[in-house]
């Protein structure tokens, strides 16, 4: 089993390493593990943030695990060269569309969340976000107009094709959960995501044992505080994607508990092959400190796990050791405590 290892920037070697010794203590044979440099890291070794080298390294693995991307000494670069370009070229080389970003609520966080307890603890959803279309990928600029004023434009679409194999990814998610599908668009004001509902209807068609509904993103973003436990999926466009789950992770108590997947079609012989990423960042104003907390890197280990190789038993085993060491009080500092980096990365191990 292949595994590409790009650590990134800040905080991405810290964490990544805990989740290294995580997957070490698992003891499965016959796995590679090829490390590469990504982001400002990438830029400084090899001139690049996505070197060719490095997407080599993506090509040949079964599966990629990615720390994070960001730094603040890069900002002055041209956009092409900035860290961000490495995760975004990834997803684009490798033709990774859906993004899935499970939050759950954490027996005993509930205190942590920014809701109320009784609300917070009936969070379990699931974010499919499209990854290689919408504004993020459409043609930009800045353009100075005659008057001399200038104009920064970014142009925002969707081919059908696109959303359609989305929807098919969050149609078969909801049929493995409790069978309910929101998908959330603009299309009282975007044709963009007018488009994006009808198909949404017409996929729907296929898959009658799945609840399908719609929800305007302004309404997305109020439901998610109001009452978040009525989400089972919801599927959406890259930017809103985006945006919404991040703020699910502070419904759950921390972005620090919140992994994900980005898969593409691509079939191996072991699974989906997939990148598999914490949703934070990479935090460059504690890197190095040890205070990190690498529990959703770990838990991306588990997605990656269960993904791209089948190894349900195992992902089940890494996830029920992070669920315990929350439980059992073990917090860092984004949770209000005290714990490091390598304390979490030890508690997590001993409940493996």
């Amino acid at each position: 089993m292949k595994i590409a290892v790009f650590a990134g920037d800040g905080i991405g070697p810290e964490i990544m390493h805990e989740a290294l010794r995580v997957l070490d203590a698992l003891a499965l044979p016959d796995v590679t593990l090829m490390e590469g440099y990504v982001g400002g890291a990438g830029y400084r070794k090899l001139g690049h943030p996505l070197h060719a080298d490095t997407i080599r390294i993506a090509h040949e693995a079964d599966a990629i695990l990615f720390g994070a991307v960001g730094d603040f000494e890069c900002d002055n670069l041209e956009r092409h060269l900035r860290p961000e370009q490495a995760i975004l070229g990834l997803r684009r080389e490798l033709t990774l569309f859906a993004n899935l970003r499970p939050a759950t609520m954490f027996a005993g966080l509930e205190e942590m969340s920014a809701l109320r307890p009784e609300v917070a603890g009936k969070i379990d959803m699931l974010i499919v976000r499209e990854l290689n279309g919408d504004v993020y990928f459409g043609e930009k600029g800045i353009r100075t107009l005659d008057d001399g004023r200038r104009q920064g434009w970014d142009l925002m679409s969707y081919a059908e094709d696109e959303v359609r194999r989305i929807a098919h990814v969050a149609f078969r998610a909801a049929q493995g959960r409790k069978g309910r599908l929101c998908s959330v668009d603009k299309s009282n004001v975007l044709e963009t995501f007018q488009l994006w509902r009808d198909v949404m209807i017409e996929v729907g068609a296929e898959y009658p044992d799945v609840a399908l509904s719609h929800m305007y993103v302004d309404n997305a973003a109020m439901q998610l505080v109001r009452d978040p436990g009525q989400f089972d999926v919801i599927v959406t466009g890259n930017m809103f994607g985006d945006i919404l789950s991040d703020q699910a992770s502070m419904c759950v108590g921390s972005i620090g508990l919140l992994a994900s997947a980005a898969l593409g079609e691509t079939q191996t012989q072991y699974g989906t092959k997939g990148l598999f990423e914490p949703i934070h960042g990479s935090a460059p104003d504690i890197a190095g400190q040890g205070k990190a907390n690498p529990m959703a890197m770990i838990l991306s280990l588990a997605i990656m796990l269960r993904h791209s190789f089948g190894l349900e038993a195992e992902a089940v085993r890494i996830e029920a050791a992070v669920a315990q060491a929350l439980a059992d009080g073990i917090r860092g500092g984004d949770l209000g405590g005290t714990a490091g980096t390598a304390e979490i990365g030890d508690a997590v191990l001993a409940r493996l």
